[in-house]
């Protein structure tokens, strides 16, 4: 049976790790990262058509937007409470992964951005109880049904990847890696990039990536929140817009 160090003596390895190769935590990010997975993020636009109806960003200023997103927006408030729930899952804190979830909640200050979150954090705990059959997932997922706890996206995400025994560095690279791999797919379908250049924006997109996910290991509960606030405005006239083609 799988066993990284420090495993404790005929503890069961968490579902989903593969036995003797090592490799089962970096099976299921890669599982979950998988633009097929069916979270919901590819109805989302994370505000970029927002800016697109303004005519805020062109093919010119994609890569611009995605990193300030990253920086200022997902990585302080999503990619923080994520390392923070994954850390109380962890530690078997139920009651800390709800204040995690609650105050992201809160934070996002607008209706769409916050249906976004919950319908996404909701639909990835039903699917992930069932696919990695973790106590620690139908336990999260119970509390969302019960209306005890938002269920957002990022701290759902969070308890799934420590309770399969992904790394909380990895498990937050991950996340993010699936946000870029969404507003990339979200820049392509409003016809803002193409899909060479696509690559290029991710590939672009990882230095980016690698210091959000050391900003977000180091922040606490009371530093979760974003501050890109032009990304707030664009979703609040997108709620608004007579035609939309995604969700946020």
């Amino acid at each position: 049976m799988y066993r990284k160090e420090g495993d404790i003596a005929g503890e069961p390895a968490p579902a989903g790790t593969a036995a003797g190769t090592g490799l089962g935590p970096l099976l299921v990010s890669l599982q979950l990262t998988d633009s097929a997975f069916p979270s919901g993020f590819y109805t989302l636009s994370h505000s970029l058509e927002g800016f697109a109806q303004a005519g805020a960003v062109g093919p010119g200023t994609v890569a611009a937007l995605l990193e300030d997103l990253l920086l200022h927006g997902v990585g302080p408030a999503d990619a923080t409470a994520l390392a923070l729930a994954h850390r109380a899952t962890a530690a078997g804190d139920p009651d800390t992964v709800v204040r995690i979830d609650e105050h992201l909640f809160a934070t996002k200050l607008g209706r769409e951005m916050r249906q976004a979150a919950t319908r996404t954090g909701r639909q990835l705990l039903d699917l992930g109880q069932e696919v990695f059959g973790r106590p620690e997932i139908a336990d999260h997922f119970g509390r969302v049904v019960r209306r005890e706890t938002p269920g957002t996206q990022a701290v759902a995400a969070g308890v799934i990847y420590a309770a399969t025994g992904v790394p909380v560095r990895q498990a937050v690279a991950a996340d993010l890696f699936a946000f870029c791999v969404s507003f990339a797919g979200a820049a392509l379908r409003l016809r803002l990039t193409d899909h060479r250049t696509t690559q290029t924006l991710l590939r672009g997109a990882a230095p980016v990536i690698e210091e959000a996910v050391e900003a977000a290991l180091r922040r606490e509960l009371d530093d979760v929140g974003a501050t890109v606030f032009a990304s707030d405005l664009m979703s609040g006239r997108h709620e608004r817009a007579e035609a939309r083609l995604f969700a946020s």
